[in-house]
């Protein structure tokens, strides 16, 4: 399965609530095919009293998304773009942005 998207990323939600807002990717569920993205798709959880939470209450946090709502924003030309893969001379491969051919980083090292 390709990945598009890595931890670190920051990508734009094309679909959805949230459908234009932007943010990092703070972990990648590959399993379940989904990202957590930081600022969005946040939910209220409600908690009842800890030592953790005196007076329980209700906090807010982010939770994850399907992979196929988000796409990474290309360093060039600040927009979403499709994801492009890329084997170098050195046998590396490397994601590129499909607008711009601007790399988005290495996602194998160079074999010896």
């Amino acid at each position: 399965m390709a990945r598009n998207v890595k931890k670190g990323d920051v990508v734009a939600v094309i679909t959805g609530d949230d459908r234009g807002k932007t943010g990092e990717v703070i972990r990648v569920f590959a399993r379940d095919r989904k990202v957590l993205v930081q600022g969005v798709n946040r939910v209220y959880r409600h908690l009842r009293p800890s030592r953790r939470h005196p007076h329980g209450g209700r906090i807010q946090k982010e939770m994850p998304i399907s992979i196929s709502n988000v796409l990474p924003i290309d360093p060039k030309t600040n927009q979403p773009t499709r994801v492009g893969f890329k084997i170098n001379e050195d046998g590396s491969k490397e994601r590129v942005a499909r607008k711009s051919g601007q790399s988005l980083g290495t996602v194998r090292k160079a074999k010896k």
